[in-house]
């Protein structure tokens, strides 16, 4: 009995073994579905933070697209007014300069006439005659400028009404 004993025994070891080997294969097959579920999870949670990623960097590209389109406006509204006011500068500049020399010519006019009136050679006996003098001059020269400046600076626009009879 002994000897079926133990052939029971080893018999049922056996099966006690096979019964653990089984279930240990079963116990590794449910952790290799758990690994490969958690990895497509994992996967799946990879691609969705990739994704996110490729979308904001979409909407940081279109942002920065009207940003520069923006920025190159400010640049052409910016060199326009440059150009203005470089053109006005220059007026002003060739204004100045002509001012300038009217000014001295002027001012030559007045000290021939200061000095012309101590040696009886300049354009009037008294002072009243000389100011009224220097009066006429600058009169007459207000005038031809003005009227240099209506003809030069105008421009001739035609109308319709003038063909109508």
């Amino acid at each position: 009995m002994d000897s079926a004993s133990g052939n029971n025994s080893s018999g049922s070891i056996r099966l006690q073994n096979s019964g653990s080997e089984e279930d240990l294969q079963v116990l590794m097959d449910q952790r290799k579905r758990k690994r490969m579920q958690s990895n497509r999870e994992s996967a799946r949670r990879s691609r969705m933070r990739k994704q996110q990623h490729l979308d904001e960097l979409m909407a940081q590209v279109t942002q920065l697209k009207k940003d520069n389109a923006q920025i190159l406006s400010n640049i052409n509204i910016t060199s326009q007014l440059f150009m203005n006011v470089e053109a006005e500068n220059s007026i002003l500049k060739a204004q100045m300069a002509e001012l300038t020399q009217r000014l001295q010519s002027l001012e030559e006019i007045a000290n021939c006439i200061n000095t012309g009136g101590n040696n009886d050679g300049g354009f009037g006996e008294t002072e009243e005659e000389k100011a009224f003098q220097i009066q006429t001059i600058v009169a007459a020269d207000s005038f031809m400028n003005s009227m240099n400046f209506l003809y030069v600076n105008q421009p001739i626009m035609a109308t319709a009404d003038i063909f109508h009879y």
